[in-house]
């Protein structure tokens, strides 16, 4: 059995401005702290003499592969994506970065953000652009009816409100 793997697709490279913000301040801290501090200590377990027995010496550069590859993934990503901070120009429909809130065939309602891959976080409501639920609610308007095909079967929601703050 072969060891390769097709790389991963990178998704829509949209992302909020918000969300542009804190991966360089990921990248800011990973490369003038997080790595100075982690290069300080292997060189201080590195003089201490025999390496090949070393943990602190071995963890530290396993740290240090982490590190690069991490700052490797967020610069060439960085590089990639496009920053979306305008307003659609019509703002009464769903698109990239509004809030919409949708309310279910049971009356309960929920409000989610439609953002790049880069900054999914379904505990804040933030959904992927890329995700079914996001593809469904792309240029639909205000009292769309809106199918989408989950794990438990089809849902049927309606957007209530689209905002775009």
């Amino acid at each position: 059995m072969s060891r390769y793997r097709p790389p991963r697709s990178a998704g829509t490279a949209l992302i909020t401005p918000e969300g542009e913000a804190r991966m360089r301040a990921e990248l800011h801290e990973l490369w003038h702290v997080r790595r100075p501090q982690v290069t300080q200590s292997v060189s201080e377990a590195a003089a201490q003499g025999d390496r090949s027995e070393n943990a602190e010496y071995t963890y530290g550069k396993k740290m240090l592969r982490e590190i690069d590859s991490r700052v490797r993934f967020l610069t060439k990503r960085l590089e990639n994506l496009k920053v979306v901070s305008a307003r659609p120009s019509a703002p009464d429909k769903v698109y990239f970065g509004a809030w919409v809130t949708l309310e279910d065939e049971d009356g309960a309602e929920s409000r989610y953000r439609i953002i790049g891959p880069d900054e999914l976080d379904l505990k804040n409501n933030l959904i992927s652009i890329d995700s079914p639920l996001a593809r469904a609610l792309i240029g639909k308007s205000l009292d769309a009816e809106v199918r989408v095909q989950t794990p438990t079967g089809e849902k049927t929601w309606y957007i209530v409100a689209i905002d775009y703050l």
